[in-house]
């Protein structure tokens, strides 16, 4: 067991059980495209091993580009709800049917953000892929089109999700141990 391994609670959804999923939202994801140019715009950092798989189990050609998004301010837990685009696409999305990968979606904010500001470019489809879905931290509701996992309220790291840039590289999605990351607040109790 690695040292970043040691650091997990719990593994939430094993090796085998992403590829697995990945093989099937690639053939969900081929079939529905079939036909089109499709651009896949993988939000950074956490959703680049989600999309270098992904791309891999989609069988119809697509090109694919970036977007680096940050929501998180004071903390590295909670998103601020101010959200910053970092690095901007290089393509040019009009009239292209366009395909959001991203790792995780919790708020739902940052992905609102995201999708309001890629319509004022006129693509001519614009769809969600999320590989974790935490319905039970939705703030706003967006539509997502293929999702790979349903996942409780708990704090996941691993397969790009990161906590201070730690853990990205684990071949799984786990739970991070609380007392890695909580902080005592004011009154002395623990606070994520």
């Amino acid at each position: 067991m690695s040292a970043l391994e040691q650091d997990i609670a719990k593994i939430l959804i094993t090796r085998e059980q992403l590829q697995t999923r990945i093989a099937d939202l690639g053939q969900a994801i081929s079939r529905d495209y079939a036909g089109k140019d499709v651009l896949l715009v993988c939000i950074l950092k956490g959703g680049v091993l989600f999309l270098t798989d992904l791309m891999r189990a989609v069988a119809i050609p697509h090109a694919i580009d970036f977007m680096a998004i940050s929501s998180y301010g004071g903390t590295l837990t909670e998103s601020s709800g101010v959200v910053r685009i970092l690095m901007d696409l290089n393509s040019n999305i009009e009239s292209r049917n366009v395909l959001i990968v991203e790792d995780i979606v919790d708020t739902g904010r940052t992905l609102q953000y995201i999708t309001e500001n890629l319509r004022t470019r006129n693509p001519a489809s614009l769809k969600i892929c999320a590989l974790l879905n935490k319905p039970s931290r939705r703030e706003v509701n967006v539509t997502l089109d293929y999702v790979g996992f349903d996942i409780p309220n708990e704090f996941v790291v691993g397969y790009g999700l990161d906590y201070n840039e730690h853990y990205r590289n684990l071949p799984f999605v786990g739970v991070l141990k609380p007392d890695l990351y909580a902080r005592p607040n004011q009154s002395g109790t623990d606070t994520v």
